[in-house]
């Protein structure tokens, strides 16, 4: 292991060719121009003919890359990835009782959800500390479970779907938004599944992709929440019968036609370089060029110890150096800013601090969009940078 804290490294020559890292819109696909828009349908009602055909092409595309079963429903609703979880919790919870699952923000934010906006009365919560998975095992599959499959702000994912029973009577309610197409989703546990174009597509943000079981469309006709009422963006039924047509490009409420050619196009180009596999392999590249980093530097480490649960895409990264650990919390905070914004000025790399609730560090996103050499580049930057501000910190 190099010990790059002793003395200042060396600046690096080599600039990524691409220093967008963030982890929320996440890095375009390799080779993106404004003019992979140029077909766009603007200025047209989203529901006329071409229209509808262009956002059905993308609810196919996306049933082809995900590999989602014939008899699973795909639907682009409202608000993003938020929108499509809050849809389905609060169109479906309350029929038993639900576990909730949170280990980072976003799962914590589900909890309070449900506790504080739905007020359901049965709740339990399996929490765990950022870096950490809850014990998978006391999950109760005779209730709802609503969970994230990658912690987007921990860089903690589930390994797999083994853990949930075949035979669960309960729904499970997954948050894979920064987990699709790069992660092994098994949606013969999965009752409802949600993810954002903005997460691994590189995509544009606003609109949610909703996906769900026949279990999934079963409670939603036979289930009426009581004295609940579900604003018109929430609503998936009518009649009692599920707004099937939401399902076939028919959409909620009007979408953006550029969001749609952008997320067709990044389809598209996953299609092109070999479809799911192609799309996980390179981020599991990525990742490796990290790890193979951290493995051989002193100063960083992974927020997540257990390198089974560590995610692919949104990885995230913990200053171990016992020099800066003895500082005080709000000074190790100012020197992993610096860091931040002395990789943004040099235009090495944008937006890799850790999520604001999240443990002091860096978060660097590592999705099918990224190229490895790109993360190879990034690597002795921050090197550099940390030992720069290392020295300015302890002057």
């Amino acid at each position: 292991m190099t010990d790059m804290t002793a003395a200042h490294a060396a600046k690096p020559a080599v600039v990524p060719a691409n220093p967008n890292f963030s982890s929320g819109p996440c890095s375009k696909r390799p080779g993106w121009t404004l003019q992979a828009l140029a077909d766009a349908l603007v200025g047209r009602s989203h529901r006329a003919k071409p229209a509808k055909a262009r956002i059905k092409r993308a609810i196919d595309l996306t049933r082809e890359l995900l590999e989602v079963p014939d008899d699973y429903l795909v639907g682009i609703v409202p608000a993003s990835d938020t929108g499509a979880v809050e849809m389905a919790m609060w169109g479906m919870l309350g029929a038993r009782g639900v576990d909730m699952l949170t280990w980072e923000s976003f799962g914590a934010g589900w909890v309070t959800d449900v506790q504080k906006q739905l007020k359901l009365d049965d709740v339990r919560v399996l929490k765990a500390d950022y870096g950490q998975l809850p014990d998978l095992s006391q999950v109760d599959f005779s209730r709802d479970v609503v969970f994230t499959w990658n912690g987007t702000t921990s860089g903690v994912r589930v390994p797999d779907g083994d853990w949930i029973p075949a035979d669960r009577e309960g729904l499970t309610i997954c948050d894979a938004t920064s987990a699709a197409f790069a992660q092994n989703l098994d949606f013969s546990k999965l009752d409802v599944v949600t993810f954002s174009w903005q997460k691994a597509l590189g995509g544009e943000a606003a609109h949610g992709i909703l996906i769900l079981s026949p279990r999934a469309v079963e409670r939603l006709e036979t289930f009426t929440p009581e004295n609940r009422p579900l604003p018109k963006i929430f609503r998936l039924t009518k009649g009692g019968k599920l707004m099937a047509d939401v399902f076939e490009g028919a959409t909620i409420n009007t979408v953006s036609m550029l969001c749609v050619e952008d997320a067709v196009d990044a389809m598209e180009w996953g299609r092109s370089i070999g479809g799911l596999s192609a799309m996980q392999a390179r981020a599991d590249a990525n990742a490796k060029a990290i790890a193979d980093w951290v493995e051989r530097t002193d100063w960083i480490d992974f927020l997540c110890p257990d390198p089974a649960l560590r995610s692919n895409t949104s990885v995230c990264l913990k200053i171990v150096d016992p020099e800066v650990v003895a500082l005080d919390d709000a000074a190790q905070a100012k020197l992993a800013k610096a860091v931040v914004s002395r990789l943004d000025a040099e235009g090495v790399a944008y937006d890799i601090g850790g999520y604001r609730d999240a443990p002091t560090g860096f978060r660097i996103w590592c999705g099918s969009t990224v190229e490895a050499a790109d993360i190879e580049a990034l690597v002795p930057w921050l090197d550099w940078a940390f030992a720069e501000e290392k020295a300015a910190a302890l002057a």
